[in-house]
């Protein structure tokens, strides 16, 4: 038995901006869960954001901490070295991208105790090297959601 969720998560671009998706899974003791979404207009930074955000969402019990595990040194630096904290108090002045994303993690992310992890991406890890197949599977199939804040921002 694990003392706390282990999210791993990933994201995909073709092109950049193009077709995007993202890939997590989530797990606890014996439990493992995998999702994955796909956007039609989007980066690779934000799908990297959105896989965390949808791996939080998809949590139930807050009482237990979470694991983050990430590729994107974006994501993982954002947080831990406390960016975003600064872009939230400064409202995302001097054009700091994603602040749509951002805000949502923000908020989602109060409810519970979370800790990034940076592992490297297309290396040995086999749920990160699994969250990137979720992710490139997702951007290249038929079902692209509209990325509204990325696409009303461009």
């Amino acid at each position: 038995m694990t003392d706390h969720i282990k999210i791993y998560t990933d994201g995909a671009s073709r092109g950049n901006p193009g077709r995007g998706g993202y890939g997590v899974i989530l797990m606890y003791n014996h439990h493992r869960k995998e999702m994955s979404g796909a956007f039609r207009l989007t980066t690779n930074n934000r799908m990297e954001l959105l896989a965390v955000i949808e791996g939080l969402k998809a949590i139930t019990k807050t009482n237990i901490p979470i694991h983050i595990y990430s590729d994107s040194q974006y994501v993982v630096n954002s947080v831990e070295k406390k960016w975003l904290d600064g872009w939230m108090k400064n409202n995302f002045k001097g054009g700091k991208k994603n602040p749509d994303l951002w805000k949502q993690y923000h908020e989602i992310a109060k409810s519970f105790v979370i800790k990034f992890h940076w592992v490297k991406g297309h290396a040995d890890n086999p749920f990160n090297n699994r969250c990137d197949e979720l992710a490139t599977q997702a951007a290249d199939g038929k079902h692209l959601q509209i990325d509204e804040g990325y696409e009303k921002s461009i």
